[in-house]
């Protein structure tokens, strides 16, 4: 889906997006470790539909899970779209297999009623949230700061799925910069195919019926991984003429992540993609350039020029870096 069509949702706070089991078991795998003993929470999903549920439900004794409670926003219809109609809420409790045939039958799901919505941020919802461990969910667009914010607020490990553009969020991008929540191992080719009622844009080629192609899309986490560790391949040299420096700021300008330099140790700004292959090991980020108004806290990195303070190279505006250094 192309970014305008994304940014329409947000503005129209249109936000049934709904994940397919198989994005949710792709990522899912890389974290196993973390489940063990732990009660999980998805405070974003219709627990009688959602592709969640349904995961951790149907994987509770493999990954040893405590409990399971998944909430859903106004939603009491079996209809995935019936556009949050109802004013009010269930949540669903599974604590794990009673009968032995392996299988969470609905004798052994405890549904109950929510006093309110059923929005996270109600006082139930945030009761639920306290008695949780770990946060998987895909919450809404258009709420994503807020959303993260909470989880801050109470301490909670999280996976969740949001857009590439919240790095650039003032709120998300020092939690990034200071290593409190970071990219999980990702969607194929940065996009995602997501249940949904909207118009899908996709090309034919990669279009699914009942779905639409989200480009973009990625998971944020605090859960670490072992995928997240391993180096980037640095093979090129530095000379001055393919890596020139900023005219506003003391660095000098990589223009894809693949052609860092391996012989320099100064200041580097480098695309935004860089975050996908993000090494905490190997490199320290610094900052990043702002677009409109120079912010000590964001671009981390002294600024010589006036308020623009876009990365400049002889006049002429470049796109938005990260700043890194080499540890």
């Amino acid at each position: 889906m192309a970014k305008r069509t994304i940014d329409k949702a947000k503005a129209a706070k249109k936000d049934e997006f709904y994940t397919q089991l198989e994005d949710i078991n792709n990522e899912l795998r890389h974290y196993r470790e973390h489940f063990r003993g732990k009660t999980v929470l998805c405070n974003c999903d219709d627990p009688r539909v959602s592709n969640f549920f349904t995961y951790f439900a149907y994987n509770f004794e493999f990954l040893g899970l405590k409990k399971l409670i998944t909430t859903c926003y106004k939603n009491q219809d079996m209809d995935l779209f019936s556009m949050n109609k109802s004013e009010q809420a269930v949540y669903l409790v599974y604590e794990g297999d009673k009968n032995g045939n392996h299988i969470p039958d609905a004798e052994e799901i405890g549904v109950k009623p929510l006093k309110g919505d059923g929005d996270f941020r109600s006082n139930e919802c945030i009761e639920l949230l306290k008695e949780a461990d770990v946060v998987v969910t895909n919450p809404p667009f258009s709420l994503f700061r807020e959303y993260v914010a909470q989880l801050l607020e109470y301490d909670k490990k999280f996976l969740i799925i949001g857009h590439q553009n919240a790095l650039s969020y003032k709120e998300i991008f020092p939690l990034i910069r200071d290593n409190k929540m970071w990219l999980g191992f990702g969607f194929k080719g940065n996009a995602g195919h997501f249940i949904s009622a909207y118009e899908d844009v996709a090309t034919a080629g990669d279009h699914r019926k009942g779905m639409i192609r989200v480009s973009g899309v990625t998971w944020f986490t605090n859960l670490d991984y072992k995928e997240r560790h391993e180096d980037i391949i640095l093979y090129k040299s530095y000379s001055p003429e393919e890596y020139p420096t900023y005219d506003n700021y003391d660095a000098i300008n990589v223009g894809k992540t693949a052609d860092i330099p391996c012989d320099y140790d100064g200041v580097m700004g480098v695309p935004i993609t860089f975050i996908d292959k993000y090494n905490p090991d190997q490199f320290e980020i610094l900052g990043m350039s702002a677009s409109a108004g120079y912010n000590a806290d964001i671009v981390g990195i002294p600024f010589k020029g006036d308020k623009d303070a876009r990365p400049l190279i002889n006049g002429k505006n470049t796109y938005a870096r990260i700043f890194i250094k080499k540890k």
